[in-house]
């Protein structure tokens, strides 16, 4: 709260820095030090100044700085990644396998209870109004609006209908460049996380709105945008590059000012400040990585908002990261089957408004253009260019996005919305020259999860309908499972696992099969057996349940691998270990599945021993 703005601007950058590379800790003994009650006042004080001009004419010559704005942003940035730091540590919560029950700012409770009692929104969407002129500082508002309106029912009643006319206003602003792409998304993003406050019978043009947006954006080919934007910074600084006429040299020196802050020092002749001199990401002057940069963003932040719009209502599985990567809402999935295949009940729903905008927007055929590899091109400018080296990371992560989107989609919606049995196997192959185009498997964990899960849901699918599954060889499949089961990722394992339950409940009912249901049962019964993580091992054993349930080539193949003594030998090991690791390292839904496989086991080894000795 010092006189000078300067400090003041100085100081939230810096407090903005140590929470964005701080992490968690950081953020939280911020606020157990009481961040918020000087952040809180900062930001009414800088929203009531907003619009009066409170610089000397001298400052406001100088690089057309606005310190109020600046310190606006700083501020909101700081608020910003508290609030994020804090959403991250409770979904690696959930991701643990330890308490599944959390307020989802348990760590930070007492920062957002004072956002929202302390009226800290209207001086929040103050600062959106000045996105017509400060795209900057709306994009940082933006992000900060769709952390604090994720799951916080309290602040619902302070979106009065002047609050949504801001968003709405922001959501229809024309303009074309890749920031406002951006904060178009994120202000879509915040309006779905509020959509509790919209009328009934606006809810269906509301979500046809949003996801228009969504489109538009992903419809954007970022590889492209890369390259167009890399030739157009080369362009800018060849230019820049040029020798000076003595025109350019007199636009320089008329506009050289003085700075109160250097002692009236002049600036030397031929260099220009820059006009954003702040704490950031990346300099001002790399505005065409900016717009890259933007870009991504807003097309991994629609990525998952869809996958959001997928889950449902239910707190238990409507974290977008849980569904992707949470191994008790993929195990509950195959829990919904029963033996016949038909669909008990599923956590997913997907609404009549959310299902005909999807298709009215194409949104499934923008996801499928998204899980291709980045472009081969666009990747060696990154790759050969230091401060376009991190796009990379960020055009691997929405490919990874687009396959969570697509493992989503694939659970909700019904096969003709999706293009019938053709589309579902073009799918499958399209999935299938992912993982094996290249020499050697994949390795990228994140990568790995997203595309098992998808390929997973898939081929779930397509075994329900009984549409033909030819896309991949069985030593394709052994070598994705035998991939998958070292990865560290308990979800990729669980995937992988169930991938050969259902390839092999397939393959069970064709003709000359053994020899291959023979190597599944192998692979499965050695990861039920050796597996340390009773979800991964209670999988396997689901997986076996299902390959060896029917079928005179399972009969045959079960016979041969003494599936049944295994089984027997192993049932007691398996009671043994839910009853010592069950309480303490897994959820309620976890121990409830684990269960029900424990019940299914013992009934499997009966219905084996009722087959008697067939004949191999």
């Amino acid at each position: 709260m010092d006189h000078s703005l300067a400090v003041r601007e100085t100081a939230a950058g810096a407090l903005r820095n140590l929470s964005a590379c701080g992490g968690f800790e950081v953020c939280d003994d911020m606020v157990t030090k009481d961040i918020m009650t000087p952040l809180v006042a900062l930001l009414k004080e800088c929203s009531t100044g907003l619009d009066t001009n409170q610089l000397s004419p001298k400052k406001c010559r100088e690089m057309n700085k606005n310190y109020i704005e600046d310190i606006a942003n700083e501020a909101i940035n700081l608020l910003w990644n508290v609030w994020d730091w804090n959403l991250e540590q409770y979904r690696n919560c959930l991701l643990s396998t330890l308490h599944r029950i959390h307020d989802p700012f348990e760590c930070n409770n007492t920062a957002v209870s004072i956002f929202n009692k302390e009226g800290c929104l209207e001086a929040v969407l103050h600062y959106m109004k000045k996105f017509s002129t400060n795209v900057d500082l709306a994009i940082s508002v933006a992000n900060c609006l769709q952390a604090v309106t994720e799951d916080n029912p309290d602040l619902l009643s302070s979106f009065n209908v002047s609050a949504q006319h801001v968003l709405e206003t922001v959501m229809l602003c024309p303009e074309s460049t890749m920031k406002h792409i951006l904060l178009r998304t994120l202000i879509a993003g915040t309006i779905w996380n509020i959509k509790d406050t919209i009328p009934p019978g606006s809810l269906g043009s509301m979500v046809n709105a949003i996801l228009k947006i969504f489109s538009e954006s992903l419809a954007i080919d970022a590889g492209e945008t890369i390259i167009r934007m890399n030739e157009a910074e080369k362009n800018r600084l060849k230019l820049a590059a040029e020798p000076e006429t003595e025109e350019n040299m007199s636009d320089v020196r008329d506009n050289c000012v003085l700075s109160e802050d250097d002692d009236m020092e002049e600036i030397p002749k031929g260099k220009v400040k820059r006009e954003n001199d702040i704490s950031d990401l990346l300099p001002s002057d790399k505005w065409e990585l900016k717009e890259v940069t933007a870009l991504l963003m807003a097309q991994q932040t629609a990525l998952e908002i869809i996958v959001n719009m997928c889950c449902s209502e239910d707190p238990s599985d409507d974290e977008w990261e849980e569904l992707s990567s949470s191994d008790e809402s993929d195990l509950f999935m195959e829990n919904s089957y029963n033996e016949g295949g038909g669909l008990l009940m599923s956590p997913l729903c997907l609404s009549d408004e959310v299902n005909s905008a999807f298709l009215n927007n194409l949104i499934p055929k923008k996801i499928l253009e998204k899980t291709a590899f980045p472009n081969s091109v666009a990747l060696d400018i990154c790759m050969h260019n230091p401060s376009w080296k991190p796009l990379i990371k960020k055009l691997n992560a929405v490919q990874c996005r687009a396959l969570t989107c697509l493992h989503s989609i694939l659970l909700v919606s019904d096969v003709d919305c999706l293009g019938g049995a053709s589309a579902l196997q073009s799918l499958a192959q399209h999935l299938s020259q992912l993982v094996f185009s290249k020499t050697e498997l994949p390795t990228d964990t994140e990568f790995l999860e997203a595309i098992t899960s998808a390929l997973r849901a898939l081929l779930q699918t397509m075994a329900s309908k009984n549409i033909s599954q030819q896309c991949m060889t069985s030593e394709q499949l052994l070598a994705l499972c035998e991939a998958g089961i070292h990865s560290s990722n308990a979800s990729v394992r669980v995937n992988v696992v169930s991938i050969l339950g259902i390839s092999g409940s397939v393959l069970a009912k064709g003709q000359d099969t053994a020899e291959t249901l023979k190597m599944i049962g192998k692979f499965l019964l050695e990861v039920a057996m050796k597996e340390s993580s009773l979800v991964v091992a209670g999988e396997a054993l689901d997986a076996l349940f299902d390959v060896f349930a029917d079928g005179k080539e399972a009969e045959k193949a079960a016979v041969q691998i003494k599936l049944l003594p295994a089984l027997k030998e192993f049932q007691p090991v398996f009671k043994m270990r839910m009853r010592k690791e069950g309480k303490g390292q897994y959820s309620t839904d976890q121990l409830c599945v684990l269960d029900n496989v424990k019940m299914n086991l013992r009934r499997f080894i009966a219905y084996q021993e009722t087959l008697g000795k067939t004949p191999a």
